[in-house]
């Protein structure tokens, strides 16, 4: 057999019958997906001390409400763009937002900890992750989720730059 026929067989064999398996594997898991950004139905963001969070930001209204430097509540009314809506997507999946547990962190009634609420809706599934300032757990895991919440603020910041305010 030439050298060239030792390739095709190769090709028939192995490869082609691998890349096959791959493809009838993963398309189902892939099309599946819970959380897919063309099912984006709406993102809330809010945080505060312990349970009053008078921060907060919800796509459906487009209501902006937070505190500024002199105690003031600021109220903005603006609306993400599909593209903020797909780059805060892409960096959920690239964090691994959809893995993170429903609460990192915990609740204490003796210190003033600063709470984080992350809640993604979409057609089939929410995630809701609350994140707690105090959490001492895996290192890993509160850079990630810290890294999602500074996403959302400047993705916020951005939004709120570019409606003039």
């Amino acid at each position: 057999m030439s050298n060239r026929g030792k390739k095709i067989f190769l090709a028939c064999s192995v490869i082609l019958p691998m890349l096959l398996y791959c493809y009838i594997y993963y398309k189902p898991i892939l099309q599946n997906a819970p959380f897919r950004a063309k099912d984006f139905v709406s993102m809330e963001y809010s945080w505060g001390r312990k349970d009053t969070l008078e921060n907060r930001y919800s796509s459906v209204t487009g209501v902006y409400e937070y505190l500024n430097s002199q105690d003031s509540l600021i109220k903005r009314k603006m609306f993400l763009k599909s593209d903020d809506i797909l780059y805060m997507h892409t960096k959920a999946n690239e964090i691994g937002l959809w893995n993170f547990p429903d609460t990192i962190g915990y609740k204490s009634n003796k210190h003033a900890n600063t709470r984080y609420d992350m809640v993604f809706r979409y057609k089939e599934k929410t995630k809701h992750v609350v994140l707690y300032s105090n959490f001492d757990g895996n290192p890993k895991l509160l850079d990630a989720a810290v890294q999602m919440r500074k996403v959302i603020e400047e993705t916020l910041n951005l939004v709120e730059k570019r409606t003039g305010y």
